[in-house]
């Protein structure tokens, strides 16, 4: 609490009352200073993707209407982003955290100090916006033609979903949780940090994910009890990690992308663990659904969140399920687009405003178990019949485990759309599938 009191009284004096502010760093400590440096004064985080290259981040920064970027010397070097930050120094106003530490007086840390001690008093003394419904942090996805849109996210937002996730997870101070996933991802920053540390949880902050021969020794050292991951980083963990690495894991969450059934044979035979999957997307704040320990379904992404209404939208060819249309507490308040950059265009479908259509097929069970077919981008009209590319990668991944494979549909010479599969098995038979 200290060092953010004491880095917003720098910030306060270069930005303006609800500005946005973009971040540039990796999982260390100084993130989460940095990030409630700005809630404490009034401004607005805005998560960049490092990893995403000079070009969209100077896009998103357009779209979000930023102009200061905070990052850290030593971040820039090991991570070689030089060539990306000469660039985004002729645009933007550029802090180096390096550099604050040595502008920071005798009386800005007195005053901190005091500050502190009585922390809540202090922050409602302020003359910032503390409407809960005031966009707490704004997170990018990727849009067409190469420009990322901004979800604009509210107080009420976050802390609606981290209530709607605590009836399935519990985070308590005896938890520590082993956070890996990047912060500038709405998994990683809400599920991974936000929601274990407004429940009193201990978090460890790792800078990567694909860390896999370290990640399981530093979860057995750290006694970690909960781990969020993707199917993808679950499979490496489980190649190189001992069998007691992973004791003290209560709750092994896999979001992101569909969990194989490999993946849960694997953590079973190996740990005895079973790994609850669940399903959300940036705009959603973003758990839409998850498996919990006492309700469950294999295949499936478990029920949807508490507070939360849902419908299913048909679509031609597809015979079960539709598009998944949701409404709650937790939907963001809007898109901020590049062709309209700080204006915010809220979500609503045929039903009216506030529903937010995330683009996937899902089918929900007479139990309410939710299972995604796949994105409704990702579907090919076959002989009349709408098939999921998602399912026809499934199926590869099952027949050839140690390979990546993957689908695309075009259109052929005879203006029928085909499925082509490409995959990294030089012996690829299709009679195989």
């Amino acid at each position: 609490i200290l060092q953010s009191i004491l880095l917003s009284i720098f910030v306060r004096k270069n930005s303006n009352i609800s500005e946005n502010i973009g971040i540039m760093l990796p999982n260390t400590n100084t993130l989460p200073i940095l990030f409630f440096a700005l809630q404490f004064i009034g401004r607005v985080p805005a998560m960049l993707n490092f990893s995403s290259g000079a070009f969209a981040i100077r896009r998103a920064c357009e779209t979000a209407q930023i102009k200061i970027i905070y990052t850290s010397k030593l971040f820039i070097e090991r991570a070689k982003l030089d060539n990306a930050i000469k660039e985004l120094n002729k645009k933007y106003t550029i802090y180096y955290l390096e550099d604050i530490k040595e502008k920071i007086s005798i009386t800005s840390k007195i005053s901190a100090f005091i500050k502190q001690l009585y922390v809540t008093k202090y922050y409602y003394k302020q003359k910032i916006n503390k409407d809960p419904d005031a966009t707490a942090v704004i997170l990018f996805t990727s849009g067409s033609e190469g420009h990322p849109k901004g979800v604009a996210l509210s107080h009420r937002n976050l802390l609606s979903n981290y209530a709607q996730v605590r009836c399935h997870i519990e985070f308590s101070p005896s938890d520590t949780i082993f956070c890996c996933l990047p912060l500038y991802h709405s998994f990683g920053l809400n599920a991974g940090f936000l929601m274990p540390l407004f429940g009193g949880a201990k978090i460890f902050l790792y800078p990567t994910p694909l860390d896999y021969r370290v990640i399981p020794e530093l979860i057995f050292k750290l006694n970690a009890t909960i781990l969020f991951g993707t199917n993808t980083f679950f499979k490496g963990y489980a190649h190189y990690a001992a069998a007691n690495d992973f004791k003290t894991l209560k709750y092994t969450v896999a979001g992101a992308e569909k969990l194989h059934k490999d993946t849960i044979k694997l953590w079973q035979e190996k740990f005895n663990i079973k790994i609850l999957q669940g399903y959300g997307v940036t705009e959603t704040s973003p758990v839409i659904s998850v498996n919990d320990l006492k309700r469950n379904k294999e295949g499936t992404v478990g029920r949807i969140m508490e507070d939360m209404n849902y419908y299913i939208k048909s679509v031609e060819g597809i015979k079960k399920g539709g598009r998944l249309v949701v409404k709650g507490p937790n939907i963001m308040l809007g898109y901020l687009l590049h062709n309209s950059p700080g204006v915010l265009q809220p979500p609503s479908t045929e039903r009216g405003s506030g529903w937010y259509d995330t683009g996937d097929i899902a089918d929900i069970d007479k139990e309410g178990f939710i299972t995604i077919l796949g994105r409704a981008k990702r579907f090919a009209k076959i002989g009349g019949e709408m098939v999921s590319l998602s399912a026809a990668e499934e199926l590869a991944a099952l027949t050839w485990p140690q390979t990546k494979n993957a689908c695309i549909s075009i259109i052929d010479e005879n203006e029928r759309e085909r499925i082509i599969l490409v995959t990294e098995n030089k012996n690829a038979n299709l009679k195989e599938l």
